[in-house]
């Protein structure tokens, strides 16, 4: 009797071993699974990001590019008002200095 428990238990002990086996496997095959997808999704973010940064930089090309012409003529009006504020201060000064020259020139240290 002894030995029909012993084989029992031999049979069950290999029996538990099997499911633990296959619980095992299909753990690992769960993981694996979960990986690959984990990998996919981190593969679609990266690219998403990617070229949401793509198109962030080409829109940032593309104004900069655009604004040139612009900023080069609001550069243009700048200096001529910049220029004119410059003649119309020295048509109001010239008299007093041209006044200041011939007095200097004219005036005869002793």
């Amino acid at each position: 009797m002894d030995s029909m428990r012993g084989q029992g238990g031999i049979q069950m002990l290999l029996t538990a071993e099997q499911e633990a086996q296959h619980i095992v496997s299909a753990a690992r095959n769960l993981k694996i699974t979960r990986l690959r997808q984990a990998k996919e999704e981190a593969e679609r973010e990266v690219a998403n990001y990617r070229s949401h940064l793509d198109a962030e930089y080409q829109n940032k090309i593309s104004e900069s590019s655009g604004s040139c012409g612009s900023t080069a003529k609001q550069l243009e009006e700048e200096t001529e008002i910049k220029i004119k504020n410059l003649k119309e201060t020295a048509a109001k000064v010239s008299p007093d200095v041209v006044g200041m020259l011939i007095k200097y020139v004219t005036t005869v240290k002793t």
